[in-house]
């Protein structure tokens, strides 16, 4: 009973999840994204441990912008909160609807502020490429775009559950050409070998998802980010890019590369795995500064964050 009762209702948040998704990608985008928006402002304003939780983080991050001693306003800290929901729901919407967007719709909305030539000479050397990226805007418009290029980008993701919603979710971004990995056993491997074909791949690496990372500075404080970037970078010679892609401004998706990280070995690979992973958390902290209320990012990320739960 137990059994049959959780595959009844892992079934229907599939079918629930795949048929929201579908809809909001062939509705109108203003009204996709007015209903994302109307349910995230719901969800701001009735509050609970998500909102709470992020709100930690813009502390941080707007404290980080402030002269020493000096604490951001509560009420700027719960305002700017109350954006990303509005933006996680617009990184939602825009999500669903970038399957049915075809060649030319991609392009007319993908922008480089910079960096593009830093991704194409990359490339050009074959070894490889790194793309280092936190939980801002909407990295997946960046995928779509380089498959569009020629550059088709392996990405590590983490597992949905039902697994039909996830195995869902990665046929529609391999038809984007845009190839997602499940986070764990073997998606190492995977991304190795597309390193060694040259390729680029896509980590998202602001949050330590496994436990296992290095100990970095993240934002004033102590915490461990993934160390699977710098490590691939320092044992296979791929170039290390930082990089973001922005929702704006309008309907644009922007993206910002930071020039690549120097991944040459200068001691022992621990020390240089944690001197890499630091300056990563460096170039996320401008990144997330730019637009704090694009950081999608409600679970804790510090030791601290833990004992508030």
């Amino acid at each position: 009973m137990g059994e049959g009762m959780a595959g009844w209702r892992a079934t229907a948040k599939y079918l629930s999840y795949r048929g929201l998704g579908t809809a909001m990608g062939r509705m109108p985008e203003p009204l996709s994204r007015g209903l994302a928006g109307g349910v995230a402002r719901v969800m701001a304003w009735r509050g609970g441990p998500d909102l709470e939780m992020n709100q930690r983080h813009l502390q941080r991050v707007l404290a980080s912008e402030c002269a020493e001693g000096v604490r951001p306003d509560p009420v700027l800290v719960r305002r700017w909160s109350r954006r990303t929901f509005t933006e996680y729901s617009h990184y939602w919407a825009d999500g669903a609807r970038l399957p049915y967007v075809d060649e030319a719709g991609v392009r007319a909305r993908f922008r480089f502020e910079r960096g593009e030539q830093l991704i194409r000479d990359a490339v050009g050397r074959g070894r490889g490429v790194v793309m280092a990226l936190p939980h801002v805007g909407s990295w997946e418009w960046g995928g779509a775009w380089l498959a569009l290029e020629g550059m088709p980008m392996t990405a590590v993701v983490e597992r949905l559950e039902p697994e039909a919603l996830f195995d869902w979710f990665v046929a529609q971004r391999e038809a984007m050409g845009l190839h997602a990995v499940p986070l764990g056993d073997g998606s190492g491997s995977v991304i190795l070998r597309a390193l060694g074909d040259g390729a680029v791949t896509g980590l998202v690496s602001d949050r330590d998802l496994v436990g296992n990372g290095v100990e970095v500075e993240f934002f004033g404080e102590r915490t461990t980010l993934p160390a699977g970037p710098a490590t691939v970078a320092l044992r296979t010679g791929a170039a290390l890019l930082p990089a973001v892609v922005y929702s704006g401004p309008g309907n644009w998706h922007t993206a910002v590369v930071h020039p690549e990280l120097n991944a040459t070995r200068t001691g022992s690979l621990r020390a240089d795995v944690a001197r890499l992973t630091q300056e990563m958390a460096h170039c996320f902290e401008e990144f997330i500064r730019r637009h704090p209320e694009q950081w999608h990012l409600y679970q804790p990320n510090w030791p601290s964050d833990r004992s508030c739960q």
